[in-house]
């Protein structure tokens, strides 16, 4: 890897993209924790109101739905945010509109297909989450009429993000969406069949494809509105230059399996642990895998901010300027979750009983999976930065391996260790998710998560969520006074030290919240910062 001096271009321009990509990051983390609150709080409303074999048919039928959308898809999300930053980038802001239309026709036309398949074999998908048949059938209807509209939702929202923009995103798929999830479900639960429940769940989709629609046209008429106001002339066109379809599904349809592949590892173990031991198992594995949740949007909302702007550094070869990026914000994501799990892994008890009687059983769960985030949060958004480098057969690669990891050891442990078995398959697959895309990223281009910033973040969280509180229960078990005691402190010297060292921290960018002047379109220079304005699955 080739390095520069402190004060040399390269570096400067890493450390000028920081500050915007905190601003896009601040309004991204803010509907992120919003988002992972309401996602929380409706598996709460679930767990609380229905039985655990009934809530574990609806936490099925939503994994499966989850997972058809993501085929329908077709991973368009990282192809639109990375040739849309590229060509901004590049100056070639004239072929945005044709890219968009080679990523939307196939997944609208692939969205209704999948749409047909699941109407046609609803019987089958009811049997096999276990629920009653036809409550059951007639929700797979419900969500397979819906799906359309979310596959549309989610990638005309991916395309927003590649005008550098977190706002549409954070405003509909991060608040919006999850916040009408919760209040319909809720409604919903108290009386209403499984198909209500199911339509109510997936309903807020449909309001959201149509914003973000609204939205994308609006980004277009500005950006074609400032090329042809003078800001700057279209990049020279050259006669061998691809055409769109072929140089988006090049870089795309390996990207498509990969979603899917990633989806799954989120979501087919509650698929196989109800179709193995049962749905009111299927519950509890869900319960208990929630506190992921938080620690994945948080981790995905500065990924998603950081997105734009490595893209931009890896297409003009910037890979100092990239490092920065990617250390800073690795330490920025063990800041802001190793607090969470650590603090998840030892008041386990206390988090399951939020779900209602019986969720007790998930706490190997939790503390399996704990371990395997820890790690996991540690490289960083590796996944990510190998796309945005174009290394998309990389990835693909890296999620095949992992999901047959866990299919092997859930197929293997589940039937004979129930839930804990899922888990310690999911985990394995994790570890083997990050271990791998890090190997590649250092060996092909030299660039790790692992600065002093990183290092120092997981010595404080740890310290402070890791062996304060878990002193605390090892010496007082269940003395809630103790434990919440050791919190505080442990919370307060977080905050004092992190005051006193930021810098040490990495955590001045975060500071930087003002807006700065838009830069013309297609300037192309490492310094232009890819998030211009502050308007910056689940599992």
């Amino acid at each position: 890897m080739s390095t520069t001096a402190s004060g040399s271009p390269a570096k400067a321009a890493g450390s000028a993209g920081l500050p915007s990509i905190a601003r896009g990051g601040a309004l991204n983390l803010a509907g992120a924790g919003i988002s992972a609150v309401a996602g929380v709080l409706l598996v709460v409303v679930v767990t609380r109101a229905l039985p655990q074999d009934d809530a574990g048919v609806f936490f099925a039928l939503t994994s499966v739905f989850l997972l058809a959308e993501m085929v329908a898809r077709l991973g368009t999300g990282t192809g639109l945010v990375y040739f849309i930053a590229r060509l901004r980038s590049l100056g070639r802001t004239d072929r945005i509109r044709a890219f968009q239309r080679v990523a939307l026709t196939p997944v609208v036309a692939l969205s209704l297909v999948t749409c047909a398949v699941l109407v046609v074999w609803a019987p089958q998908f009811a049997r096999l989450v276990g629920g009653p048949t036809d409550q059951t059938r007639t929700a797979v209807v419900v969500l397979a009429v819906l799906l359309p509209v979310t596959t549309l939702s989610d990638t005309l929202l991916a395309a927003t993000r590649g005008h550098a923009t977190m706002l549409p995103t954070v405003a509909l798929d991060r608040v919006g969406r999850p916040l009408l999830q919760l209040g319909l479900v809720a409604v919903a639960v108290t009386g209403g069949s499984a198909a209500v429940l199911a339509g109510a769940w997936a309903l807020p989709w449909a309001i959201s494809a149509v914003l973000a629609w609204w939205w994308l046209r609006r980004l277009g008429r500005q950006l074609h509105a400032r090329r042809h106001g003078g800001e700057a002339e279209p990049g020279p066109r050259t006669d061998s230059e691809p055409a769109p379809w072929r140089e988006f599904w090049v870089f795309t349809g390996p990207r498509a399996v990969n979603s899917l592949a990633q989806l799954a590892l989120q979501r087919l173990d509650i698929v196989l642990v109800t179709v193995l031991v049962g749905p009111a198992q299927g519950a509890v594995y869900t319960a208990a895998t929630r506190f992921l949740v938080v620690g994945q949007l948080t981790s995905t909302a500065i990924a998603t901010a950081a997105q734009p702007r490595l893209a931009e550094q890896l297409a003009v070869g910037d890979r100092a300027g990239a490092l920065a990026v990617y250390q800073s914000a690795t330490a920025w994501i063990v800041l802001l979750n190793w607090p969470l799990y650590l603090l998840c892994a030892v008041f386990a008890d206390v988090v399951l009983a939020v779900f209602g009687d019986g969720y007790d059983a998930g706490r190997p769960v939790v503390l399996v999976l704990a371990g395997a985030m820890l790690f996991a949060t540690a490289c960083g958004m590796v996944d990510m930065l190998l796309n945005m480098a174009g290394r998309t057969s990389w990835t693909l690669a890296n999620s095949v391996v992992a999901l047959v990891v866990m299919i092997g050891v859930d197929l293997l442990l589940i039937p004979r260790l129930g839930i804990l078995g899922a888990g310690i398959g999911w985990a394995a697959a994790i570890v083997a998710n990050n271990a791998l895309p890090l190997t590649q990223l250092v060996v092909s281009m030299g660039l790790h998560p692992f600065g002093r910033a990183t290092v120092r973040a997981a010595a404080l969280s740890v310290v402070c969520f890791g062996v304060l509180p878990g002193a605390a229960e090892l010496l007082l078990p269940g003395d809630l006074l103790a434990a919440a005691g050791a919190v505080v402190v442990g919370g307060a010297l977080f905050l004092i030290t992190g005051l006193r060292y930021r810098k040490a921290l990495g955590l001045p960018a975060l500071s930087s919240l003002r807006p700065r002047r838009r830069l013309p379109v297609g300037a192309g220079s490492p310094e232009r910062p890819a998030v211009p304005s502050p308007d910056g699955g689940n599992r």
